[in-house]
């Protein structure tokens, strides 16, 4: 009998150990995906002006971007529509010097559709793209198919659902941590906030999705009864006042043949296209976003071949609640199919602190290193140029 004894307490003993091990262990990769949409739109706006001895007249640099992502994911398809507008005023410090404006804007959507539903396997997907530009002829479009490999998941349900238990646990709502299947299923909740919008109002649903978090966590037995007024603050500040930033994870390739059906310059469209794609995105910890996004496309018009090259590096790191520190890498190199015309190589290198004042507004300041190389002497961009810039951003959606 004291054997048995014995033995059964090694056993409680080494399950609670288990048991603690795997709680300790939840991360951003234990999130399953469910059918689930998610938006980001801002508005980001810049400004700055110098004056001084030497200048003949106030010099003046303002700025203002729209950038909307839109991403829904089923287990058939994951449709992305991006769109991003740039528009910029500026005037030099030279007398009698006017101001100049341009501005740029482009959209596209992706659908990636997988042969076998809720994989991360193969998929064919479509394309089209279209861009704009100041004192050009023509709008840029384009349309594209081809085939894929791979899946990159959005797991800020569960950055939220991680979240969100901290907060519960510190404010002493949670008799203990829950467990995996826990997180899941509240993630899952999160993830399904635009149903409740539509099922209950913007004005309502608030109330319905915190209850069916709450109803979670009294069915798994981490919660005492109810969350009662503290605890449902506090979930209200973690799901609708506190900002936490996309988080993505996982990988897929692309590859495909477009048709450009018109050009900036006015040219005549039917030119063929080969495209390749490539993205990696990956939590670093809870709180670190590694993403990294490349292309290559080569035009085969009347001249030789063109072709371009882009890569966008990220790394974004929540420093607390109210803070992300937000760290980029762009490169594009571009080289011409006409004779004569010159390669051209961009770099820029910048780092954002942004402080949220609410869940729509921040304030950031931005630290930025650019270099253009075009073959081109003495055109104004020869030198490196540095900046540090204030700025504000409206988060729409």
């Amino acid at each position: 009998m004291k054997f048995n004894n014995t033995l059964a307490t090694a056993i409680t003993l080494a399950l609670a150990s288990a048991s603690g091990s795997v709680l300790a262990e939840v991360t951003l990769y234990d999130y399953q995906e469910a059918t689930s949409t998610y938006s980001d739109a801002y508005i980001n706006g810049q400004f700055n002006a110098t004056d001084g001895n030497g200048h003949g007249q106030t010099a003046y640099n303002a700025d203002i971007s729209l950038d909307v992502e839109n991403v829904r994911s089923s287990p058939n398809r994951n449709l992305t529509t991006r769109f991003n507008a740039d528009g910029t005023i500026s005037r030099s410090s030279a007398a009698n010097a006017g101001s100049v404006s341009n501005y740029i804007a482009s959209g596209s959507a992706t659908v990636d559709n997988y042969f076998r539903p809720n994989s991360k396997g193969a998929f064919w997907y479509g394309s089209g793209e279209l861009g704009l530009k100041k004192d050009q002829e023509d709008p840029f479009s384009k349309i594209g198919v081809g085939l894929g490999y791979g899946r990159v998941v959005n797991v800020t349900p569960m950055a939220k659902a991680i979240r969100l238990v901290e907060a519960l646990t510190i404010q002493g709502a949670l008799k203990r941590t829950p467990a995996k299947a826990t997180y899941q299923t509240i993630a899952n909740i999160i993830a399904r906030e635009s149903e409740y919008k539509s099922r209950f109002g913007i004005a309502k649903y608030q109330q319905n999705w915190i209850s069916d978090v709450e109803k979670t966590l009294v069915e798994s037995g981490h919660l005492n009864g109810s969350l009662k007024a503290g605890g449902v603050i506090e979930a209200r500040d973690v799901l609708v006042d506190e900002r936490i930033s996309t988080r993505k994870h996982g990988w897929l390739v692309r590859a495909g043949l477009g048709v450009v059906l018109s050009n900036f310059d006015g040219s005549d469209g039917g030119d063929p296209s080969l495209d390749v794609g490539a993205e990696y995105h990956r939590p670093l910890s809870n709180s670190t976003q590694f993403s990294n996004v490349a292309s290559f496309s080569t035009i085969y018009g009347d001249d030789d071949a063109s072709y371009r090259l882009a890569n966008a590096l990220s790394v974004t790191h929540e420093m607390s609640d109210k803070i992300d520190w937000e760290n980029a890498w762009l490169m594009d190199y571009s080289k011409s199919g006409t004779d004569g015309a010159q390669d051209v190589t961009s770099n820029a290198v910048s780092s954002t602190l942004r402080y949220y004042l609410n869940n729509q507004l921040d304030l950031n300041i931005t630290g930025k290193v650019s270099n253009t190389d075009d073959g081109v002497a003495n055109n104004g961009n020869d030198d490196t140029d540095t900046s540090v810039n204030m700025g504000v951003s409206y988060r729409l959606r």
